[in-house]
């Protein structure tokens, strides 16, 4: 047995690529220029993971627009003036409003598995967003012809297609990212907000047979958006018992950044189920400082000492960058904090003994 250790997903962009990306906006580059300056980012991404020794790479979602927004890029129907999203920081991020329906996706994740495969062979694992925080596009109002109940049937079953899209492309993993269940809390301390997004991921998750969600993951993270979060001051507590009734067999938890992992750890513990995987952050994406190894061993062992050792893999808290537009994290500096998560886990578990 060794201690697994996998990514959550975003890498910064070379500016090679922003400077592309801008370009296109403006209309001075052209869609093939940037298709190029896309595979160019994608495939030093993947050479950088393979050289941190990481056994399971990502794509660092170059070609997303955001971890939130690739299914929606290029769709019609959509206005600008959807939910507002505050960080401690004082700068939002807004997601569009639906205007129409039918709702389907305008891309699908698979595709960015399909365009990486070619590039490695190291395990693939591909991010996808949940449909909980794609069900914030409905607005409360409705939609004319289109109740939000038939909204709901088509999102359930776009959020399927796209995980299932990554598992025919190829991935080994999928990870549903589930940032907006923290944040739940903050908008709604009864904690009815989260239960119907746990409901409605568990509709999307009951699409797939029980060998395919124990390959399926969780991420949960206060949001980590150009160095600041949305909801690291809800507590932890508040959430994981309802986290944990989700349907998947992989579960990717934020605790680098926490103040009391260990209370956090306990609380895992109690909360989780036998046939589930822990991945433990180990690594804070926002934090200017690259851990060292012998941290991350620490922190492991930490884990180890509470947690059942067959149940413990290591991750980041979160992805380095999420959206395009965050540069406040430098990739030399992403790479070399996940070179300090594989090494250490390797650490700790030669210290284990596995």
């Amino acid at each position: 047995m060794t201690i697994p250790t996998e990514p959550i997903g975003g890498i910064p962009r070379p500016p090679e690529l922003l400077r592309a990306i801008a370009g296109h906006a403006a209309g001075n580059v052209p869609a093939e220029t940037l298709d190029r300056a896309y595979d160019d980012a994608v495939l030093d991404t993947v050479q950088r993971f393979e050289a941190t020794g990481s056994p399971v790479i990502t794509d660092g979602e170059q070609r997303k627009s955001s971890f939130a927004t690739y299914p929606l890029e290029g769709l019609p129907g959509l206005a600008a003036d959807g939910v507002v999203i505050p960080f401690e920081d004082g700068h939002t991020r807004q997601l569009p409003r639906l205007t129409q329906g039918p709702f389907r996706y305008g891309k699908y994740a698979g595709e960015y598995v399909r365009r990486t495969k070619p590039h490695t062979n190291r395990l693939l694992k591909q991010a996808v967003i949940s449909a909980s925080a794609l069900s914030l596009l409905y607005p409360t109002g409705g939609i004319a012809g289109y109740p939000r109940e038939k909204f709901i049937e088509d999102l359930v079953s776009e959020a399927a297609a796209d995980i299932a899209s990554a598992f025919n492309a190829g991935a080994q993993t999928v990870q549903i990212d589930f940032t907006e269940g923290r944040l739940s809390l903050k908008l709604d301390p009864s904690g009815g907000l989260l239960r119907s997004f746990v409901d409605l991921n568990n509709r999307v998750l009951e699409r797939f047979s029980n060998a395919e969600r124990e390959n399926i993951g969780v991420h949960v993270c206060p949001g980590g958006d150009h160095d600041s979060t949305h909801s690291a001051d809800v507590d932890y507590a508040g959430l994981l018992p309802a986290l944990f009734a989700m349907k998947a067999g992989r579960f990717y938890l934020q605790l680098a950044s926490e103040a009391d992992r260990a209370r956090v750890l306990r609380l895992i513990a109690k909360l989780s189920s036998e046939g589930q995987k822990i991945f433990v952050g180990v690594i804070d994406p926002i934090a200017p400082r690259v851990e060292t190894p012998e941290e991350v061993r620490d922190r492991v062992l930490e884990a180890a000492s509470i947690l059942p050792l067959d149940r413990v893999g290591t991750t980041d808290d979160c992805g380095f960058s999420p959206f395009a537009d965050d540069t406040s994290t430098a990739r030399d500096v992403a790479f070399a904090k996940i070179r300090a998560r594989v090494e250490g886990t390797a650490l700790a578990a030669a210290k284990l003994g596995v």
